[in-house]
């Protein structure tokens, strides 16, 4: 909602009426709660492709070229009302973020897999790997402080909630991630990765922290004594 107004906006600006290409509408969701909405067209949604990733850009052209194909549906799409059209390019935008989010998630788990042992491995190898509650708790932080910490200091991002490494760090060896399917309020099956730190990210981040001053508990008792 928040682009497609920007874009309004913008062409409303330089004398170009926008009402063509996107038209103010409602929808209705299957709990029967009214949201509103926009409208679009096939140039509607080519020009706001404009302000997508590569990935989305590229899915959106191959769903409407597949569309065009199966004897003209592109056209049905179009004589849709202003609601079912809204709510199948809303979908269709859904799809596709949900890719977006499961090729870094294969990207991350891929990453862990790809590192040989080597002497630090041997060093610190483990059975036990670690939630980042589980390490917070050693420098008397939350979990969530913690990942924002991280985040800070460029090791990870969160997407759809989710925490992941940079691509720098994915083939580190420093984590192990599961991946388990639930199901959301919708009754939809997706997938989400519970990530875990091994011992060789665990001595990662307390490297990385202590350059930062962030001590654990025990090292702060020693400093204080």
């Amino acid at each position: 909602m928040k682009k497609i107004k920007k874009e309004i906006e913008i062409l409303k600006n330089n004398g170009i009426n926008s009402l063509v290409n996107f038209n103010e509408s409602t929808y209705t969701n299957s709990r029967g709660k009214t949201y509103p909405c926009f409208s679009l067209n096939r140039d509607g949604m080519l020009q706001m492709l404009n302000s997508e990733s590569a990935l989305v850009r590229y899915k959106t052209i191959e769903y409407i070229n597949k569309l065009e194909q199966q004897n003209n549906p592109m056209q049905q799409y179009l004589n849709m009302s202003e609601e079912d059209r809204a709510i199948a390019y809303f979908q269709q935008r859904k799809e596709i973020k949900m890719l977006e989010l499961e090729n870094k998630q294969k990207d991350q788990v891929i990453g862990e897999l790809k590192p040989k042992a080597d002497y630090t491995d041997v060093i610190l190898k483990s059975v036990d790997a670690l939630t980042i509650t589980q390490i917070a708790k050693d420098y008397g932080l939350s979990g969530q402080t913690m990942n924002k910490t991280l985040h800070d200091l460029g090791v990870q991002y969160k997407q759809s909630g989710q925490w992941l490494l940079y691509s720098k760090y994915q083939s580190c060896g420093y984590t192990k991630s599961d991946t388990y399917k639930y199901e959301n309020n919708n009754g939809e099956v997706r997938t989400k990765i519970n990530t875990k730190w091994t011992q060789k990210g665990r001595l990662f981040l307390y490297n990385l922290l202590k350059e930062n001053d962030i001590l654990p508990l025990i090292e702060k008792v020693q400093e204080a004594a």
